[in-house]
């Protein structure tokens, strides 16, 4: 029997929310609970895997969810949760411990970038996390994964779990009846013009928190005069935007202003160059500062408003947990049984 579609992904309550998490992946969140059963969490499992001030991590994870539920999220149409009030991912992510292999996570980009030189000495939970991101995915049986670029790699990962549980465990599952194909075999949804948003103070490197320098980063939170001020400054060339998108080659902080008007007015860059070619950034730039305002200051608002009201943030997210917790619950009373545990 083909699985329903269904979608799952997640953001990690590990530093403040900046605008290549809304572009890169909260914006494209939005229109997939129209087409698919969706299941967003706020991974505050993962976010631990690095020291998190306890205070610090229980106020960013109300930042994701109200990120998620300002920027048009339904919590009565997508099931909206935190990770760990689902103990389900614990339990199959030990389960994937045990059927992934160290050489598949020593070869995890993302593992060398976070730990650098210092292997010896990262959590465990650092090393292993790919193996918990397949059961937040799998655990849901989700078909779907809207992921960016740098996650193609852990999707991958998932893929390969579940293919090789579904190997390993073939005759089980056939004696219970149960689809061959028990876990699927998830697909990434990666579509958009900014789905990686770089820095604007650098082209070449990837937006983040971690940058010294605010001015290189838009937050979500960021008040409107905050955010054009930035736009207004960000780092460019002296020539005019080319009038085709081959003429953003080697252009990378012009390729990246361009991404993201882009995504911020639901075009393509095609038809931004169209509209801004041949023009100078003195022009550019404060159109895009413009519809910058326009479509991030209404979600920052909205987002201070729900976190000064944790008491809505609490149900909305304990009514999620419940319905996760209800499919986690069937998936994890079959794993159970294919694994061969009593009880």
């Amino acid at each position: 029997m083909p699985f329903s579609p269904r979608v799952f992904s997640g953001i990690q309550p590990s530093g403040d929310l900046h605008l290549g998490n809304y572009l890169g992946a909260i914006r494209r969140f939005v229109p997939l609970q129209q087409t698919h059963d969706c299941i967003y969490c706020v991974v505050d499992m993962h976010a631990i895997t690095v020291w998190q001030e306890p205070e610090d991590l229980r106020r960013r994870t109300y930042e994701v969810a109200a990120a998620y539920i300002a920027a048009g999220l339904d919590p009565s149409r997508s099931i909206i949760f935190n990770q760990s009030q689902v103990l389900q991912h614990a339990e199959l992510g030990w389960i994937f411990n045990c059927v992934a292999r160290v050489g598949w996570m020593s070869r995890m980009t993302q593992f060398k970038d976070k730990a650098g030189k210092n292997t010896e000495n990262v959590s465990l939970g650092l090393f292993a996390y790919p193996s918990l991101m397949a059961a937040d995915i799998l655990l849901y049986k989700a078909t779907h994964v809207p992921v960016g670029e740098d996650q193609k790699q852990h999707l991958e990962l998932t893929r390969d779990i579940a293919q090789k549980f579904n190997h390993d465990y073939r005759k089980r599952i056939r004696a219970l009846g149960l689809d061959e194909t028990f876990f699927p075999l998830t697909e990434p949804v990666i579509a958009g013009p900014a789905t990686r948003v770089m820095s604007l103070r650098d082209g070449a490197k990837k937006m983040s928190k971690s940058d010294t320098s605010d001015m290189s980063i838009i937050y979500m939170t960021d008040d409107a005069d905050t955010i054009a001020k930035k736009v207004r400054k960000a780092t460019t060339d002296a020539e005019p935007l080319p009038s085709e998108v081959a003429g953003l080659a080697g252009r990378a902080e012009a390729s990246n202003l361009v991404g993201i008007y882009a995504a911020l007015s639901d075009s393509s860059k095609e038809q931004v160059l169209r509209e801004f070619g041949g023009q100078g950034f003195g022009t550019f730039k404060p159109a895009l500062a413009e519809l910058a305002v326009a479509v991030l200051s209404p979600i920052a608002g909205e987002m201070r408003r729900l976190v000064g009201d944790p008491a809505e943030l609490d149900r909305i997210l304990r009514d999620g947990a419940e319905r996760a917790r209800a499919l986690a619950a069937t998936t994890m009373r079959e794993v159970r049984d294919i694994v061969g545990f009593v009880g």
